[in-house]
């Protein structure tokens, strides 16, 4: 077996792309390579291992991943390229083929991703065998990950997997079914980030809202646990199914000590009947309950909502019905995306198909009705006073920071400012229309 001084003075350099539960699931392989003596790659080095951690949650994801592993051939020409995530578990052999790469893990595989790095090493002779991954019924294991580094935000992985298979996704292929860390670990990582001075933590998972099918616990468990950490001034949960937003929910994130009035909440689609194709969980009765009653017990809470536009078998009259709701409910933006095909989908049998075009210009009136509600939903704090917590920055004109409801306000940049939470009052839109003015409020 290799002997670890092997690795001394070994760098690696890693690539995320995709979701940010990706990203805290990088952080935590970083974290591994570093117990071998591997550190992270210094800007101007050539790496000795680049990790590049992928997404395929459309056929844009893929190309993506693709042009990255080229990239990064080129940037580091004698470095060991391993490639893992959804991307590397779905379609393992078109990964493995790319010039460059010397390695393919799975999601199982990577948790244990220093194993393999010593057999690489180990190696005399480049292996014909590079695909190393677990068939998707053997994927199991929850592996706690959390994101570090030079980000104002933690990201923290609560849960992995999904047993809802929706007609058009591929994530439950691409990581398995649900399952979950214990309340008692989430809380001790939760601890150990409060130490390291971080002021945020984001809920991450594939499913957050299904928490709890591995351990017997409810996800409102653990967010009451996790409120009682004075040392994290603020907790968000990132997407939560629609279904799954119970009203206890609900009503704690109202009364929260540290829980923040956000909510990023899957639609998909307006229409009950692409709802009822995509084999979603909900109807559109249940989804207007579920933000109508966010909004009557936190009024200035925000809103984000993810929307398809150009499934398999959105008709016109689809569409339009699914604006027509859009339009009557309460949100602060939504997040657009244009229906992608993905092999081995129940979606591949549903007519009639939308063209691109169509998709195009179906995205645009969607965009656009979420720019009006954004405008709004900013322009309704002008002049009043939030607390926002500041993000690490390079010097510069400006820095920014986040409301406790997702507004981006933009200050003339502060040292001391930095992963720090003020109160301030909002002024107006920046010159670019991207955030808010503001100054430091009285107490700041």
């Amino acid at each position: 077996m290799t002997d670890t001084n092997v690795f001394e003075n070994k760098t690696a350099a890693y690539y995320t792309l995709g979701c940010k539960l990706n990203f805290a699931e990088t952080s935590t392989v970083g974290k591994e390579l570093l117990t071998l003596g591997i550190r992270k790659v210094r800007p101007g080095e050539k790496a000795d291992f680049c990790i590049i951690n992928t997404c395929s949650v459309t056929e844009l994801a893929d190309k993506k991943c693709r042009q990255m592993i080229r990239k990064i051939n080129k940037m580091h020409p004698s470095a060991y390229i391993i490639v893992t995530g959804c991307y590397a578990q779905l379609k393992p052999e078109e990964a493995a083929n790319i010039e460059g790469v010397d390695l393919v893990l799975g999601s199982q595989q990577k948790s244990g991703i220093t194993q393999y790095i010593r057999r690489l090493i180990d190696e005399k002779e480049p292996s014909s065998e590079n695909i190393i991954i677990s068939p998707t019924k053997d994927i199991r294991t929850f592996v706690p990950s959390c994101s570090a580094g030079d980000r104002t935000r933690h990201f923290l992985k609560v849960q992995d997997g999904c047993d809802y298979f929706c007609t058009y996704c591929t994530i439950p292929f691409a990581r398995g079914r649900s399952r979950n860390g214990t309340i008692a670990d989430i809380v001790k990582q939760a601890e150990k980030v409060a130490k390291e001075g971080g002021k945020e933590i984001v809920l991450t998972g594939v499913n957050i809202g299904d928490f709890g099918k591995s351990t017997g616990d409810k996800f409102i468990d653990l967010i009451r646990e996790l409120d009682l950490i004075d040392d994290i001034p603020r907790f968000r949960i990132s997407s939560i199914e629609p279904d799954l937003i119970t009203d206890e929910i609900i009503s704690f994130v109202a009364e929260s000590r540290h829980f923040m009035p956000h909510f990023h909440i899957p639609l998909q689609s307006g229409s009950n009947a692409v709802l009822k194709l995509m084999r979603r969980n909900y109807d559109n009765l249940l989804f207007r309950k579920k933000t109508e009653q966010i909004s009557k017990l936190i009024p200035d809470a925000f809103i984000g909502i993810d929307v398809i536009v150009g499934a398999r078998g959105e008709t016109e009259e689809f569409f339009e019905e699914s604006k027509t709701f859009l339009e009557s409910i309460p949100f602060s933006q939504l997040h657009v995306f244009s229906y992608s095909e993905r092999p081995n989908t129940q979606a591949l049998k549903i007519t009639p198909v939308v063209s691109h075009n169509t998709k195009r210009e179906r995205s645009k009136q969607f965009l656009d009705l979420s720019e009006k509600r954004m405008c709004h939903f900013y322009e309704s704090h002008i002049g009043k006073t939030g607390i926002a917590l500041f993000e690490h920055t390079k010097k510069g004109a400006f820095m920014h920071g986040f409301t406790e409801n997702y507004i981006k306000t933009e200050i003339a940049y502060r040292k001391e400012l930095c992963n720090t939470i003020c109160p301030v009052r909002m002024t107006g839109w920046n010159e670019n229309k991207t955030a808010l003015t503001a100054e430091i409020a009285d107490g700041g």
